[in-house]
């Protein structure tokens, strides 16, 4: 059989059985947070509103707590292979395949490739843990097909009620108006918990929020995920996986207002309303930076190259979290990083940086013991009139229908030194005859991971 036709008929086995399997069967970002101890899990079913599938969802979530147990648990999902559902790291090394890299403390990690969709190697990659503000992710691909960027909206003071105590805040005032545009930026560089309320109040209400972001998670099959709270702050049954996680990233960039914001390194954000000495009304501007420290780099870390997002996230319970996409040499990974043991400074980042090496090199040289699954709508979408052309996401939806590259540029102050994130392109995969995947579009990455604002 020639490879090609060998590859495609692996695939279709792979997402077969797990399609079949799957028939069987969030938080404020604090950056001083400490790394949870582990600690007993208490096992209550999570109430979720919406569908029947849903609530069988948060009935299989049931073992899952916002404290989690040092050990995963015993029965986890199997979407996607049967590796994955299996406890412990699941890589297939071939001849010439580097090893996984040593120390890797996080509890649960995958690395994928974002174009094609296979799972390189995984540990625990089911396994349900508080997702910190890495949750904002799946908000952001709920809502920014929903509002143009230019909108504008003056801020009531009951779209800032319920924050969580110690939220990480962008600092959105009262009887301000902002742009939606000023909005993402706060969710997206300073994960900032009141940007995601005001959005939220924009949409219905933070009620009304989770629930889509619920209905969405489903249509995504990331099923391992239960929203509580929209901007990712810990509460009960508040869950996802480091397999969900990678999924509603990857849905994400396919979204061009999602890859720029997510690739942005600082921008100007508007501050409060004063006269000037001559009284005159002015609207002042603070800078904001991404807290993305692979994107920024940091004093014990660097910028990696190539990178271009995705989201980090770090709470009392969650631990650190972190999503990221990086492009070598025209391939694009994905690696999801939750809660490593290790309590080193910035050691998230620093264990997405080893598995991203690790994948560069290893990809071509592994066998892959699983596969990133489709949305339930990817057969529907296939079959219409149109359904090849431009991005993901909503019909209509703002800003992002395109099928030109994102321009980067180097930052307002251009310091830095940051190199280039290359043009690249992923893949946009569509289901075809049963379970079969072939790409069948391709999204851009920003060119140059600094945006000017």
């Amino acid at each position: 059989m020639p490879a090609p036709l060998k590859q495609t008929a692996r695939r279709t086995l792979l997402v077969t059985s797990a399609t079949l399997a799957s028939l069987a069967l969030t938080a404020p970002v604090s950056l001083a947070a400490p790394t949870p101890k582990p600690k007993p899990t208490a096992s209550p079913s999570a109430p979720v509103s919406g569908s029947p599938a849903a609530k069988d969802k948060a009935s299989a979530s049931a073992s899952a707590s916002t404290s989690p147990s040092a050990t995963p648990p015993g029965k986890m999902s199997s979407l996607g292979g049967a590796r994955l559902g299996q406890a412990g790291t699941q890589v297939q090394l071939a001849g010439g395949a580097p090893v996984l890299p040593k120390d890797l403390t996080a509890r649960s990690w995958i690395v994928a490739d974002a174009q094609s969709g296979e799972v390189l190697a995984a540990h625990n990659a089911h396994w349900r843990l508080p997702p910190a503000s890495t949750m904002k992710m799946l908000f952001a691909d709920t809502l920014l097909p929903k509002f143009p960027r230019t909108t504008q909206y003056k801020v009531q003071p009951k779209d800032l009620e319920n924050l969580g105590a110690g939220s990480s805040l962008v600092g959105i005032k009262e009887g301000e108006t902002y742009s939606v545009d000023d909005l993402w930026l706060g969710v997206f560089l300073r994960s900032g918990n009141d940007a995601v309320h005001v959005l939220s109040s924009m949409n219905g209400g933070v009620a009304e929020t989770v629930k889509q972001m619920n209905e969405h998670a489903e249509e995504l099959q990331a099923l391992d995920t239960s929203v509580v709270s929209p901007d990712g702050y810990d509460a009960p049954h508040q869950v996802s996986s480091a397999y969900d996680l990678t999924l509603i990233a990857r849905s994400g960039l396919q979204k061009k207002d999602f890859r720029e914001y997510s690739s942005t390194v600082t921008a100007k954000f508007p501050g409060a309303t004063t006269k000037n000495r001559k009284g005159k009304t002015v609207r002042e501007t603070f800078e904001i930076q991404n807290t993305n420290r692979l994107l920024t780099g940091d004093y014990d870390i660097s910028q990696y190259p190539g990178i271009a997002g995705v989201k980090n996230g770090n709470t009392t319970n969650a631990g650190a979290t972190f999503t990221g996409v990086a492009e070598r040499a025209g391939r694009v990974l994905l690696v999801t990083v939750m809660n490593p043991e290790k309590d080193d400074h910035n050691e998230v980042y620093k264990e997405t940086a080893a598995l991203f090496d690790w994948g560069f090199q290893a990809a071509g040289k592994v066998t892959p013991v699983g596969e990133l699954v489709p949305p339930k709508g990817a057969a529907q979408a296939s079959a219409q009139p149109g359904a090849n052309s431009g991005e993901g996401g909503e019909a209509g939806g703002a800003g992002n229908v395109s099928e030109k590259p994102v321009a980067g540029a180097v930052a307002g102050n251009g310091s830095g030194g940051i190199g280039i994130a290359m043009a690249i392109t992923g893949g946009v995969l569509v289901l075809l005859a049963g379970a079969a995947f072939l790409v069948n579009r391709r999204w851009p990455l920003p060119d140059l991971v600094r945006r000017r604002r």
